[in-house]
């Protein structure tokens, strides 16, 4: 299977998804995003751990405005929002249910709905040369891909509202001073970095992570007995997984517990 605007390679039960346009700053236009959710269905079959990240100087420049952002020649009114529905937001709903935890390395740039696929991982690790940009206020568009929603819940509302109203930058170590990234290294280390994480997940308890991950973004949404109800039944199913059970034995034998890909 070959990509024209990604690459894809697995190692180590790592899956490494890339944007791969420099010309255009890996803008995501709709083919982007079809490969993106291609190599994604391919790396929750074949890997424990997925990074997503951008070749090049940047991450995601935001969404390709020389594409067909509004219908093309149709004689019906122009929607910007059409292809959110084929295309971009169900790659947003398939990074959050993925079976198994998603890194995103963000390098330079993360504007626009590439700011969203940035905020979408389960743990998000900048280099020093990033930033987010809400960049949609600039040419009279709304926030899309999720960005409000992730937000809001990530930095509270009042600096949710700063970023999307202002549309201005917002580096690494501002976005890691609000907690909107999880580390901040250096340019050169970022793919090692990242790297170094994943290789953690991928060794893993792969049911357990999945379940982790899981609960953890219901909880943004559930109640506290709903919580308390999901909990309860993700703990059922790890505990019938052959992973509880090695790491049980692990327990009492006194030794690093070796889980396997389920």
């Amino acid at each position: 299977m070959s990509f024209e605007k990604i690459t894809y390679e697995v190692q180590d039960d790592i899956a490494v998804i890339a944007f791969n346009d420099p010309k255009t700053m890996n803008a995501a236009g709709v083919d982007t995003i079809d490969e993106l959710s291609l190599a994604l269905e391919k790396a929750g079959d074949e890997a424990r751990c997925t990074i997503i990240t951008g070749n090049g100087r940047g991450f995601c420049s935001g969404a390709n405005l020389s594409g067909n952002m509004g219908g093309g020649k149709s004689e019906r009114k122009p929607d910007a929002g059409r292809e959110l529905d084929r295309a971009y937001n169900p790659f947003i709903k398939a990074i959050r249910t993925h079976p198994h935890p998603v890194i995103t390395a963000v390098n330079g740039a993360a504007a626009g709905v590439g700011c969203s696929i940035a905020l979408a991982g389960d743990f998000i690790v900048a280099a020093e040369s990033a930033y987010f940009l809400q960049a949609f206020r600039r040419i009279g568009l709304v926030p899309d891909g999720g960005s409000t929603y992730l937000l809001t819940r990530a930095i509270g509302r009042a600096r949710a509202m700063e970023m999307t109203l202002f549309g201005e930058k917002i580096p690494a170590a501002q976005a890691m001073e609000w907690g909107l990234v999880n580390r901040v290294v250096s340019d050169d280390s970022l793919l090692d970095e990242a790297k170094k994480y994943a290789k953690q997940l991928a060794d893993g308890p792969t049911t357990a992570l999945a379940l982790i991950r899981d609960l953890v973004w219901q909880a943004e949404d559930n109640d506290f007995d709903n919580q308390l109800q999901a909990e309860r039944f993700a703990q059922r199913t790890a505990g019938r997984s052959p992973d509880f059970a090695e790491g049980v034995k692990a327990f009492l034998e006194k030794r690093p517990a070796d889980f396997k890909k389920v």
